[in-house]
């Protein structure tokens, strides 16, 4: 059975359009411009971090984001960023009686910022920079398992990507849902990963009460 529903952050709670235009201002450059090299550095296999470098080599993204800080235009994001699913889906699945959890690589501002929006939605809040583990690493996933107060096996973890979220988290012994939004599953969702290594392939969150109902049902 599945007790336990932890979803990731980016692009699958959380629209990260703005957030992406903001760093293409910072950088100076246009935001046509800066997606167009997201895409292609995503589509080509690279991690995104290397976007910055084709702008600016040399570029270190953790103290950017402190010098953002700095200059009063920090990383954010609010409820006007969520995905417009995200709080119904919470409320169907906690209604029906699943343990819920948030748990991404994300910065410890973002995390308050998380806590901020979900601490009454969510038995659960952690952050890469909480736990010193990031994804794909799976020591990441064996903290989120450490955490749920069940087996491993019958954790789902929501995400949007193969390669940082669904193919870990099943190394881990977890069950998954690939959500079809944003960069990532958009550039991943046909591939052979994507279709043999979700438990749920879904283009809404609010597709998994059903699905995990079915699934939890001892007569399928």
């Amino acid at each position: 059975m599945i007790r336990a529903v932890v979803f990731d952050v980016g692009e699958c709670l959380v629209d990260e359009t703005r957030e992406y235009g903001t760093w293409a201002d910072w950088l100076g450059v246009p935001r046509h411009t800066f997606h167009a090299m997201f895409g292609a550095v995503i589509a080509q296999g690279r991690d995104y971090r290397e976007v910055f470098q084709e702008f600016r080599p040399g570029f270190d993204l953790y103290a950017e984001r402190e010098k953002r800080a700095d200059a009063k235009q920090p990383e954010t994001f609010g409820d006007e960023d969520l995905y417009s699913d995200v709080r119904p889906a919470l409320s169907a699945l906690r209604a029906a009686g699943l343990w819920l959890g948030i748990a991404g690589n994300q910065t410890v501002r973002a995390g308050k910022i998380l806590r901020e929006l979900f601490s009454h939605d969510v038995d659960l809040i952690g952050t890469s920079d909480d736990w010193g583990a990031s994804k794909p690493d799976l020591e990441f996933f064996k903290r989120v398992a450490e955490t749920v107060p069940f087996d491993v096996g019958e954790i789902l973890y929501v995400g949007d990507r193969c390669d940082n979220d669904i193919r870990p988290a099943w190394e881990a012994g977890m069950r998954t849902a690939l959500v079809r939004r944003g960069p990532w599953a958009t550039i991943q969702w046909n591939t052979d990963e994507a279709r043999a290594l979700p438990t749920f392939r879904v283009e809404s969150l609010l597709e998994l009460p059903e699905m995990i109902s079915k699934f939890n049902d001892p007569r399928h």
